[in-house]
């Protein structure tokens, strides 16, 4: 029994996911249909969506797919860009907070796990950040690349080049997790190993 209620247990993981995205308009139309496709499929897990609350770009696909089929809608988002009137209204919770720093902290806090989506530098500074947390063992939480074309490729190359020349001490392939479709994505989470843990400093201390 208690196996079994192991494999339940697995199963219902995450209950949380928080997506970094780009919010830019005028991206590859095949970009808008991962992120629909990715709402759509949280949304039958019963996966809540935390993202950056925006309802432009991917991040506003994603939203409305979500928000369509029936899916629970988490943005967080600062006050500034909420002026600009960048902010989705039609989700479930929507956090106004007083800066960039403040959003990443509560996305991470409201998250068992992240997915990457496409994106630009915002995306990117997201995305390091949640992996140098990872890296210093600030958390265990997964985090995963869904790239079906290869947006991802040129990342890979650069932490394989910092690998190779002592900057990263952990194997790039625990660092840069990418799979190519929703279904996978949900599979990978739920058999992450963390990369370092219980810290990359406290191992080098010891």
């Amino acid at each position: 029994m208690a196996r079994q209620g192991t494999q339940q247990a697995q199963q219902d993981w995450p209950r949380s996911i928080c997506v970094f995205c780009g919010a830019s308009q005028g991206v590859p139309a095949a970009h808008v249909t991962l992120a629909q496709e990715l709402g759509r499929q949280l949304a039958a897990a019963g996966i809540t969506v935390v993202y950056g609350g925006a309802r432009r770009g991917l991040m506003g696909a994603l939203a409305d797919a979500t928000l369509q089929a029936g899916g629970r809608m988490v943005g967080i988002i600062p006050e500034y860009l909420v002026d600009l009137e960048v902010a989705h209204r039609g989700l479930h919770e929507l956090l106004v907070v007083d800066s960039m720093h403040e959003r990443k902290r509560l996305m991470t806090e409201r998250s068992d796990a992240f997915c990457v989506l496409p994106g630009g530098i915002g995306t990117l500074e997201e995305t390091f950040e949640a992996l140098t947390w990872a890296q210093l063992g600030l958390h265990a939480k997964p985090l995963v690349f869904l790239d079906p074309d290869g947006f991802w490729d040129k990342l890979e190359q650069l932490l394989q080049t910092m690998e190779n020349q002592g900057y990263l001490r952990v194997p790039t392939n625990r660092v840069l997790h990418r799979v190519a479709t929703p279904q996978a994505l949900l599979e990978a989470l739920r058999s992450f190993q963390p990369a370092v843990t219980p810290g990359l400093l406290q191992q080098q201390r010891g």
